[in-house]
């Protein structure tokens, strides 16, 4: 069972749909949900946390950090 032997921090996109904020981590492809901003954070922390036990850690799998931006899209 893999366990950080520090602390880890991954990056997360958060966004709503109707009652819910949806929390994607940018790192692994998991993404969790929430009520409030804080409930999705934490309800992710817990996914991303079963996700690397279940593929023996982040080696491989938890990429370098994203390098997250915004754009312009012309008007219609």
């Amino acid at each position: 069972m893999w366990r950080a032997a520090h602390t880890c921090h991954v990056t997360a996109a958060l966004h709503r749909e109707e009652d819910w904020y949806i929390a994607q981590c940018l790192e692994v492809d998991v993404a969790s949900q929430g009520h409030t901003i804080d409930e999705a954070l934490a309800n992710l922390a817990e996914a991303v946390e079963l996700y690397l036990e279940e593929v023996d850690g982040p080696a491989g799998h938890v990429t370098a950090t994203p390098l997250v931006t915004s754009f312009r899209l012309p008007a219609a």
